[in-house]
């Protein structure tokens, strides 16, 4: 082989290998670094080892199949006949037997990179545990359809692919050396060798087809078959039966293509090849007949008990099977002891939404460019002793937006986060601002929550490396004109002890500052992985992940809370969901400490097959939940990816009964509002029939294609009432408002759909928050902020409060106001709608004296005031904005003469 050739190959092998061991070997120093060693060797040495077994068995059999077709070549073949410039190409037998060792090398390789890839297919399956659960049809354990046939079908899939191409290898060689070929005259042409060894390969192609059939059977539990996602009417009748006359057959042809390998006649491999083609071809035409001409007549009733089976698998997949339903009235008469009766509920009833608060976290608390709120999560403390809802953001660093951004400063200075806005969910300055528990740098707190360590050197955002403990201080946070610096002090990091480690890591993050710098000493710590998802699917990728991991307070600390799911999609009977999962348990809860990255990974159900498949194959991975320390378990909250999943899930397969089920009579869907679909909310409340307040997870649902409110489904998330789902039904005959209804009735609303256009023609942005259902007793208010930003302004301040119930609706600057309008007349409280002239002129900044009162204004200015608004609404019902504008200068005039300054600066 030519030196430059070699040269090339080498250098090509040097681009391939070398990337992937610095990060192989990068990797390694991580895995120690945290701890889950073990992960990192037992899939690594699972890949080599399934891979190489795959290889090599794979290699064995191609290479076996090649070099015996290639015993034809007793002459040197000419690959290449030349011309005048190129030589021409010749190869010897020898020559011939070595490309095919090598062909059958290379495909054998790329089978088993391809097989190294399902190391968890193979683990899951030697350490299987039963879900001790049997499908309805065969009586085999879920674990078989999860674990086992997964396998299975990897190592048939893997076998098929060896036969197949030794036949299509093998037939190429006979072909190229006249044994294989077509005479115009005779016919098929076929030498002994090659009939013989063909036929061997097409009776092993049979026994794969065979061993297919027979995987089949059960496969149709977990395939969709038109009303019925699992074995249907159709299936069990008739595709089942074929099956095992299809796995007959194949047998039978095997033994034809035996007898056709060793005797010279070609007919017994005809008829194998023809009998199974008819058979399959028979049996799915049989299916099609069957389904319309017995089937589809009388569907409902021929499916029945196979849709009963979809449900109740798709009710236990989906962990629906134990969902408590309550019956509410849902039109039950509120009087004001009723609210004050649920004080804990109206206290918490969440007034700032994500993204306005989030916008006002990032005006107000960010301080400096370079900080960034990401998101804002929920949660509930203890607040001096009252337990509260809270919301909670972290300040990150975000190296984008750091005005000088050198080496120097995105890695070594700006390395962290610093402390949190916090604030409760219902509380407002006069300045329409969120009220804060603990703001500011350094934090500084009102309450009794204290946050000791406020760095964040993991969290959303973090996605780059930095290194600390070097010759610069990190920067920790601005004091006036100055800057406080900090050095680290945690155990988190990999050491950069030696300059091999050094170079390793200038390769693997392609910086050649980290070689060079003189600022790196032998305590350095590079720390990476910093980003909570990364981090976590880095550590245990077989797991699926939330993606809202959230902040919690601890003793002190900040620390990341992440729930993570074990799912499948091969659970028997059970519809699958739009991300094709039709099993999901939220099995895992995940910690990670915000200072020094520490990643606790907690069972959260001990009894979950898959979790416990996984804490076999790596013991010690998964601590027990009581491990969990006493303050954290507190602050675990159902996650809110789950409990979406399983509302659409449950709006469907609520419904239990096979016939009302086939015939979607009582379908839920979640409510569009505003052009987007409702989410489910974090609040706390008291629910009906329960003694206090907690913290839950809800969403209301409405019957498809219908606007009136169904039933509300609810999340408990708090002590031993963690996990359960209740759904609070309304009477079928009763209409209940649904959520569209209230925003169309708020939006036609005399009183404040006039005051909402007026504040858009003044040029503030009116936005209107999430609409809140919240039931108290049986009855339901809905409840929805209103927030304005100024023109030019990025600051949404909270203004106006809004609260329906039944077929009334006020607007206040307060809940507590909206809701005394409602419900205080009794106790001299303003009617739940004041006079158009009365709001307009209070929204304008007039105060009228009482009645009699000395300055009282005349009953005709009042009267005039009155009529002009009218026909200022009414022309803006018509759209005569001119006829708009000169009624409001109107009233503008009469207001002046009341003595308050026109309407309109």
């Amino acid at each position: 082989m030519p030196a430059r050739l070699v040269f090339l190959l080498v250098l090509l092998s040097a681009f391939m290998v070398v990337p992937s061991a610095v990060d192989l070997l990068s990797e390694w120093l991580w895995f120690n670094e945290v701890e889950y060693t073990g992960i990192f060797t037992r899939t690594l040495g699972t890949k080599l080892t399934l891979g190489a077994v795959v290889f090599l068995c794979a290699f064995a059999g191609l290479a076996l199949n090649l070099r015996l077709a290639l015993r034809g070549f007793r002459q040197p073949y000419t690959l290449f006949p030349g011309n005048g410039e190129i030589q021409a190409v010749v190869l010897t037998p020898q020559q011939l037997q070595r490309l095919g060792t090598g062909i059958a090398a290379l495909m054998a390789l790329f089978l088993g990179a391809f097989a190294s890839n399902e190391w968890l297919t193979w683990l899951q399956f030697r350490h299987a545990v039963p879900f001790d659960q049997a499908d309805p049809l065969f009586g085999r354990d879920i674990g078989f359809y999860v674990f086992s046939l997964p396998f299975i079908d990897l190592v048939r899939y893997l076998a098929l692919a060896v036969v197949m191409l030794s036949l299509l290898g093998s037939a190429t060689v006979y072909v190229i050396s006249n044994q294989l070929g077509i005479d115009p005259a005779r016919g098929p042409i076929i030498s002994h060798d090659a009939r013989r060894h063909l036929g061997l390969i097409i009776a092993g192609l049979f026994l794969l087809l065979a061993w297919g059939a027979y995987l089949d059977i059960p496969r149709v539990l977990t395939t969709p078959a038109g009303t019925v996602h699992g074995a249907s009417y159709v299936d069990v009748m008739l595709r089942v039966p074929v099956f095992r006359v299809l796995l007959a057959a194949a047998l039978v042809g095997a033994a034809l293509s035996a007898i056709s390998a060793l005797t010279p006649r070609n007919r017994p491999l005809m008829a194998a090849i023809g009998l199974y083609a008819l058979i399959s071809v028979g049996g799915n035409v049989g299916a099609v007949a069957l389904q319309r001409l017995v089937v589809t007549p009388d569907e409902q009733q021929r499916e029945a008990p196979y849709l009963a089976h979809n449900i109740a698998a798709t009710r236990q997949a989906f962990a629906l099977d134990d969902v408590e339903e309550r019956e509410v009235s849902g039109d039950a008469t509120l009087a004001l002891a009723d609210i004050e009766n649920n004080r804990d509920t109206i206290d918490n009833v969440r007034l700032w939404d994500h993204e306005p608060l989030l916008d006002t976290f990032g005006q107000l608390q960010e301080i400096r460019t370079y900080y960034d709120f990401a998101s804002v999560d929920n949660d509930r403390y203890f607040i001096d002793g009252e337990y509260r809802q809270i919301m909670l953001s972290s300040r990150e660093l975000n190296s984008d937006s750091l005005p000088n951004r050198s080496w120097v400063n995105e890695r070594l200075q700006y390395t962290h986060g610093f402390g949190v806005a916090m604030g409760p969910v219902n509380q407002v300055t006069q300045e329409g601002l969120p009220v804060l528990f603990i703001g500011d740098l350094p934090p500084t707190s009102s309450v009794d929550l204290e946050v000791e360590q406020p760095s964040i050197y993991f969290g959303e955002l973090s996605n780059d490396y930095v290194i600390v403990n070097t010759g610069t201080d990190e920067f920790h946070y601005p004091q006036g004109d100055d800057n406080v610096s900090t050095r680290y002090d945690g155990a988190g990091g990999v050491e950069m002890s030696s300059l091999l480690r050094r170079l390793l890591f200038a390769a693997r993050f392609r910086a050649y500052e980290i070689l060079v710098s003189s600022q790196l000493t032998s305590e350095s710590r590079i720390i990476y992985h910093r980003n909570i998802i990364d981090r976590v699917t880095t550590i245990a990728p077989f797991l699926r992940y939330d993606t809202d991991p959230y902040l919690v307070i601890s003793e002190g600390r900040l620390v990341w809370m992440l729930d993570a799911y074990t799912t499948s999609g091969l659970y028997p009977y059970a519809t699958p969901a739009s991300n094709r999962i039709n099993y999901i348990r939220n099995a895992v809860k995940i910690v990670v400490d915000a200072y020094d990255g520490t990643t606790t990974f907690y069972l959260a159900e001990p009894d979950e097959p898959i979790a416990r498949t996984l804490q076999a194959i790596f013991p010690g991975f998964l601590q027990p939940l009581d491990a969990m320390p006493e303050d954290l378990r507190r602050h675990i909250r159902y996650p809110e990816g789950l409990f979406t999943l399983q509302t659409s899930i449950y709006s469907t397969f609520h419904m239990t009964n096979p016939a009302v089920f086939y015939n979607r009579e009582d379908q839920w869907e979640v409510p569009v509002i505003d052009g987007e679909q409702m989410q489910p909310y974090y609040t706390m409340m008291r629910l009906p029939g329960e003694p206090r307040a907690e913290f839950i997870q809800m969403l209301p649902v409405t019957p498809r294609g219908k606007n009136n409110m169904a039933a509300w489904m609810v999340a408990r998330s708090d002590g031993d009432q963690y996990g359960k789902i209740l759904v609070f039904q309304f009477p079928k005959q009763k209409v209940v408002f649904g959520p569209s209804q209230i925003v169309a009735r708020v939006n036609q609303d005399p009183d404040i759909s006039p005051q909402l256009t007026l504040w858009d023609q003044q040029g503030s942005e009116v936005i209107q928050g999430t609409l809140l259902v919240i039931p108290i007793e049986e009855a339901l208010l809905y409840i929805r902020p209103l927030y304005l930003r100024a023109s030019g302004g990025r600051i949404p301040e909270l203004k106006q409060v809004i609260v329906a119930y039944q077929n009334e609706i006020a607007m206040e600057e307060t809940l507590d106001g909206a809701l005394s309008r409602l419900f205080g007349r009794g106790t001299g409280a303003p009617p739940a709608r004041a006079l158009p002239a009365a709001a307009l002129l209070a929204d304008a900044g007039v105060t009228l004296p009482e009645p009699g009162a000395p300055g009282d204004p005349s009953d005709g200015l009042v009267s005039q005031a009155g009529e002009h608004y009218r026909r200022a609404l009414q022309a803006q019902r018509d759209g005569d904005w001119a006829q708009y504008g000169e009624e409001i200068e109107q009233l503008g005039e009469v207001l002046e003469q009341l003595g308050s300054g026109p309407i309109l600066d």
